[in-house]
């Protein structure tokens, strides 16, 4: 099992909200890491726990290789990242947009870890679903090169839609804030302090 998917926890964990940040980008080190970081300085100051994931360290197939049809293992990182999402009570995402939607490694972890029995769960034949997480909220801290008017009017938002609505919405985790870090490829040194200060306060009010 690689270091990224351990939890990371102290030994005693009070009475905190336990919080799972999951960094959805492959790079090693970013601005999304920085953000994150930020958050979990702010949960901490108030005596929230807080777990990590960083999906560019763990080891798994992003492929769904036969969709639902038959039965791909889980690898053991996985296996774990599923546990620690039991875990949790809040769920934090932290990733950029790319093409308008998610990373494609952040969309395979849905795909290989969502699955039917832990995330939802259908009604027999019928298009009615159980939501396997409810109860969970989550915040969305999400950085773009695009000016957020322009990807929301022009764009439609296709990825906070597929985000909030037909991943976390569908399995009962309710999305509480979604922040939006951007334009990042023009923006200044300053600006970006200003946002790993949003991005702490976030992690207070969390």
């Amino acid at each position: 099992m690689s270091d990224a998917a351990k939890s990371g926890a102290t030994p005693l964990e009070g009475d905190g909200k336990r919080i799972l940040m999951i960094l959805g980008t492959p790079k090693n080190s970013s601005l999304c890491h920085a953000l994150g970081e930020a958050y979990a300085q702010g949960a901490r100051s108030k005596g929230h726990v807080v777990r990590q994931l960083k999906l560019g360290e763990m080891n798994y197939d992003p492929v769904l290789r036969d969709g639902y049809e038959q039965s791909q293992q889980l690898e053991p990182d996985l296996l774990e990242a599923q546990r620690q999402i039991h875990w949790a009570e809040h769920l934090v995402f932290v990733y950029p947009v790319w093409w308008g939607g998610i990373p494609a490694l952040l969309k395979g972890f849905f795909d290989r870890t969502f699955l039917p029995g832990f995330a939802f769960k259908y009604r027999n034949r019928s298009q009615r679903w159980d939501k396997l997480l409810s109860g969970r909220t989550a915040d969305l801290l999400v950085t773009m090169d695009t000016p957020p008017w322009y990807f929301r009017w022009i764009y439609g938002a296709p990825g906070h839609r597929q985000m909030t609505r037909t991943i976390l919405g569908f399995s009962g985790i309710k999305t509480r804030r979604l922040a939006e870090f951007a334009p990042v490829r023009p923006s200044s040194e300053e600006q970006r302090q200003s946002w790993l200060r949003r991005a702490e306060a976030l992690g207070v009010r969390a």
